[in-house]
């Protein structure tokens, strides 16, 4: 009987899990079958929707449904609190399946290459993101001494980040999140967040909806500077082009009208200004510097020469997520993604036997859900056509107990699926006893604990 074809996928966020689902959905899982194996560095599966999505925007957690639904199938493991390569490495795994997808996302800061970036009290948004959603890997408190604070970025990520620090603790109480960051929150002293775009209102990349947001807080007063809403023929096209774009202009515009209100947190969107230095004093920011931009007349834009000192105590960049390099993989620092064509990993001009990629480590921190999707699907149909023209070497252990004997073996104290379940039950008694929806649990220990994974009965832990 042909044995149905196993399948390692490396990391359990939403890459990793849709391109699950197109491997449930393809003619194989009929005929001879697959077996998919997902492994996941946290204990917990989900990647960005549980720790880079703002705990104040449940329907986009609301995701987190359609996942289940793929996570819970037969055919599907999960293998979580396993790092790669230090539990397992890619040798190891090629052992055990016929192939491997990395699904392993982009959760670094890119770096901005400008003067004084690495004073204290200059941050990444990426850090900040992963403090308050609970990451198990970052510290548990967070310096919130600001009384005013610049956000460098006009993405959804910068608008995250203005939105928590502007918010009052008490605000974010009702969501999941932890009681450190609950406690943090209410020691924040932020009382003005300066959001800074290099080009104008039609470049900006924030969605619509999600900068709408801004204004519903009833602590929070939107200021938009009527001197900031300009439009050149390139900005002109692509508001007629793009019905986001044209939105997000309509909205800027509206506030930029509008009188200021007496709300106490002032939340100001600056354009047309581009951050060239972060001032220090002691070795702490005290400011931020911007050079006036015009547009050019494409939507892009040029310096003017005319600078301001942003009076600030601390920066947060929200430039872009960054992937970290993978061990054995090739790896373009310049775009953070791993060379692939159509998802097959390219390494000297050739295609690595039985290894693909999918997601942001792709193509880039770039696209919403719909591209994700499409990735795993352009991924799946190269793994399958590579197996039809019989390209992917057979593992050497494909019993599906091998890789478990493996993990035990080195000690490697690693959730389940079932273990994900009583995580999320646990997290949602912890809310339902305080009148919330959930608690989200954050020491790794705690995390293990809940989900009832075993000590290993034997051998060395990995990575000792």
């Amino acid at each position: 009987m042909t044995r149905p074809v196993r399948v390692a996928i490396v990391g359990a966020g939403p890459a990793g899990i849709y391109a699950a689902d197109a491997l449930l959905k393809s003619e194989v899982a009929q005929d001879p079958g697959v077996s998919i194996d997902l492994f996941e560095r946290m204990p917990a599966p989900f990647g960005l929707i549980r720790y880079g999505v703002a705990p104040d925007h449940p329907r986009i957690k609301g995701i987190v449904k359609a996942l289940h639904q793929v996570l819970d199938k037969p055919q599907i493991r999960l293998f979580g609190n396993v790092d790669y390569p230090n539990d397992i490495g890619l040798d190891d795994l090629r052992s055990f399946y016929d192939a491997v997808i990395f699904s392993t996302g982009a959760d670094a800061d890119r770096a901005l290459d400008i003067p004084g970036i690495d004073l204290e009290g200059s941050y990444g948004a990426a850090d900040f993101v992963a403090w308050y959603d609970g990451h198990p890997e970052v510290p548990r408190t967070w310096p919130l001494n600001a009384e005013k604070v610049a956000v460098l970025g006009v993405g959804n990520v910068a608008l995250d980040v203005a939105r928590i620090l502007a918010k009052t603790a008490d605000e974010l109480l009702p969501t999941e999140i932890p009681d450190n960051v609950y406690q943090g929150l209410k020691a924040n002293k932020a009382l003005e967040v300066h959001v800074f775009g290099r080009r104008g209102p039609a470049q900006a990349k924030f969605s619509p909806m999600e900068l709408r947001e801004l204004d519903h807080s009833p602590n929070i007063e939107v200021i938009v500077n009527p001197e900031d809403i300009d439009y050149d023929q390139g900005s002109i096209d692509t508001r007629r082009a793009n019905k986001q774009a044209n939105m997000v202009a309509s909205t800027l515009e509206n506030w930029a009208i509008r009188d200021v209100g007496d709300r106490p947190h002032k939340l100001f969107l600056h354009f047309f200004e581009s951050p060239v230095e972060v001032l220090g004093e002691m070795g702490e920011v005290v400011a931020l510097r911007t050079e006036r931009t015009e547009l050019d007349g494409t939507g892009n834009v040029r310096g003017t020469g005319t600078f301001t000192d942003w009076d600030v105590q601390s920066v947060y960049r929200a430039v872009g997520y960054y992937s970290e390099e993978l061990s054995k993989l090739p790896f373009d620092v310049g775009s953070g993604t791993v060379p692939h064509e159509a998802g097959r990993v390219i390494s000297g001009g050739e295609h690595m036997a039985s290894v693909y990629v999918t997601g942001w480590i792709k193509r880039g921190p770039i696209g919403l859900i719909g591209h994700t999707k499409g990735d795993a699907n352009e991924t799946v149909a190269c793994l399958l056509e590579d197996r039809a023209a019989g390209r992917l070497p057979a593992p050497e252990h494909p019993a599906p107990d091998a890789v478990v004997a493996f993990l035990e073996g080195r000690g490697v104290r690693y959730t389940t699926r079932e273990g994900w379940h009583r995580l999320d039950a646990h997290e949602q008694a912890l809310g339902a006893a305080r009148g919330r929806e959930r608690i989200k649990v954050v020491e790794r220990e705690a995390m293990l604990d809940a989900s009832g994974a075993p000590a290993p009965a034997g051998g060395t832990p990995a990575g000792s």
